[in-house]
């Protein structure tokens, strides 16, 4: 529910942390629970692909002891969890979300120690470490799959769905249109057709089956012992989606939800599950749960879409408007904000209209989309490099509410390899040196044999955009990225507090405030090409006490009252304001 108050401001509810808001909520509130146990709303996460971004020993795929030797560069840069791709034995024909075994490292990554080697070095250095958890599919070179299509009387025939006439599918009903021309796949073993939503090579596990459940449980609790903190759900709206399947189904499909966010608290109090969940605003609170107890954190897919419609029509108000469509988020939970990650930056949740607006402005070629719905390119080519549009979308990012999560190479500006089909367009290699191989393998190392693509010409290749580069440049985007990382993790209010939107009279303006403990933070953010003055809708307690961040080229403020606040074209501010708070009997 979205509140409005006298001043014509939009935002949520006030002090979110409040046991009144929580009853009213139906969710568990702060209560005893300190900032600690909720590590994840202040949290700052790095997405990598281990096979991306170190090579340790010249076989030109990256590897765990090579992604353990760059764990101080990630300290540095200040996150403060690492989310793993998949890692697990895997044919690698979806980039390891095809899993072939759930229990075991893929050689080609390392070992088992290794990973373990990488948890503990990392958790050394103040950082947890995530990784995906693939429980809509497996492989179908899966030993589950491949005793189930072994016999229509194999114990784990049940595994999968299978039926003898699939049902006509829609168009709609196809995850990857051009791909894929039905969601049944026929196997001529056993004279029936199994299920799949995504590539035919990754067959649906029916969730709804106890021994499945009873595997997911043991899956997770094995990770957990190996030292992780938590789990990205994949694909979660397709662990609990029963349209089109035959029979009976779950008259309770959430509760397979709600029995891991068990399995995993009993293991480790302080872990998470973070879910994948494109869905409509409708729909997002019961991956929530009512009362708490389903998922803690949720990708904030339809943020993401406002924010690259207001970046493309340089406005504030398409991002605005997708901020109060959210529903509001109970004391423990939260969503999670991002601009570009691992897959197509997808923008389905947009009208054909503004689809095509963004289209225009930052995928004008047709190779540069994808499944007519989304953006195969990475931010820095989209932004034509320029390094003000690049950091405002980062101050966006870092201070929306919510908590970030940056896509590794992003922070350096990193671009993509169109020449690489379908989304493995923006999965290339690191890049940390303006050395032959761009210091992610060794120089001897031929790059035809890398598995991650190299990007070694253009305004984006590794002896352009690099860490070691930008790590002697004060002014680099590695170092201001790295500067709102850190002033991100020591202001709480942005993780931890309750926002509002302000009303700004820039329409090119996005002005939001956050409450916490006393504690209150203005971010300003001009979407805009030209400077301006913006005036903002503020109580009279409002006065500056300290301008956290600044943007580029913005003018110095005073202390004191409020009254314009000039912001530099593309300019950004992170403003610590004086705030009373209102005692109540």
């Amino acid at each position: 529910m979205i509140a409005r108050d006298d001043r014509g401001c939009v935002g949520h509810p006030a002090d979110v942390g409040s046991a009144g808001m929580a009853r009213k909520q139906g969710r568990v509130g702060l209560g005893s629970e300190s900032p600690s146990d909720l590590w994840y709303k202040n949290a700052v996460i790095y997405c990598v692909d281990v096979k991306a971004f170190q090579d340790s020993n010249g076989d030109g795929i990256g590897d765990f002891p090579g992604l353990t030797s760059r764990v101080d560069y990630l300290a540095g840069l200040g996150v403060t969890a690492v989310w793993l791709l998949p890692f697990f034995s895997s044919p690698w024909r979806d980039n390891g979300y095809d899993v072939a075994d759930f229990y075991n490292v893929d050689p080609r990554l390392g070992s088992l120690g290794d990973v373990e080697e990488f948890i503990r070095t990392a958790t050394d250095r103040g950082i947890r470490v995530l990784t995906d958890l693939v429980f809509a599919h497996t492989s179908d070179q899966h030993p589950w799959f491949l005793a189930s299509r072994s016999s229509r009387q194999s114990p784990y025939r049940d595994y999968y769905i299978w039926v003898d006439t699939p049902p006509e599918a829609a168009p709609k009903d196809l995850i990857f249109p051009g791909e894929e021309d039905s969601n049944w796949r026929y196997d001529d073993r056993t004279g029936q057709y199994y299920f799949h939503r995504f590539y035919h090579f990754q067959p649906k596990l029916n969730p709804d089956h106890p021994d499945i459940q009873h595997e997911f449980a043991k899956i997770a609790s094995f990770w957990l012992s190996v030292g992780l903190s938590g789990f990205r759900i994949d694909a979660a709206p397709f662990l609990i989606d029963q349209a089109g399947l035959p029979g009976p189904r779950a008259e309770d499909p959430q509760a397979l939800l709600r029995h891991l966010r068990g399995v995993v608290a009993r293991r480790r109090g302080d872990a998470v599950l973070l879910g994948e969940a494109n869905v409509t605003p409708d729909q997002l609170d019961a991956y929530f749960g009512e009362h708490g107890d389903e998922l803690e954190l949720l990708f904030g897919f339809l943020v993401n879409q406002g924010l690259v419609l207001a970046l493309a029509r340089q406005r504030a108000e398409p991002l605005a408007r997708m901020l109060q469509r959210l529903p509001p988020a109970s004391a423990i939970s939260q969503f999670v904000n991002f601009i570009r990650n691992q897959d197509e930056l997808s923008l389905d949740k947009l009208s054909d209209a503004e689809r095509d607006e963004v289209f225009a402005a930052f995928a004008p070629e047709p190779d540069m989309r994808i499944y007519g719905r989304g953006i195969r390119r990475r931010l820095a080519p989209m932004l034509d490099a320029d390094q003000r549009r690049l950091e405002l979308a980062y101050s966006l990012l870092f201070s929306l509410p919510g908590t970030p999560v940056l896509l590794y190479g992003e922070e350096i500006g990193m671009g993509e390899d169109l020449a690489v089909p379908g989304r493995g367009s923006v999965r290339t290699a690191m890049q940390w040196a303006p050395e032959r191989n761009g210091g992610f393998s060794s120089p001897d190392t031929d790059p035809a044999t890398f598995r991650a693509p190299l990007i070694e010409h253009g305004p984006f290749g590794y002896r352009r955009v690099n860490v070691a580069d930008q790590r002697r440049d004060d002014h680099s985007l590695l170092n201001r990225v790295g500067r709102m990382i850190r002033t991100r993790r020591e202001t709480p209010e942005l993780g931890f507090g309750n926002w509002r939107l302000v009303a700004a009279d820039q329409p090119t303006v996005l002005a939001h405030d956050v409450r916490w403990q006393g504690g209150r933070v203005l971010a300003l953010h001009n979407l805009g090409p030209a400077p301006c003055q913006v005036g903002l809708k503020l109580d009279q307690s409002a006065g500056l006490v300290e301008d956290l961040l600044g943007g580029g080229d913005d003018a110095p403020l005073r202390r004191g009252p409020l009254d314009r606040i000039p912001l530099a074209a593309y300019g950004y501010r992170w403003l610590r304001l004086a705030h009373r708070r209102t005692v109540t009997g």
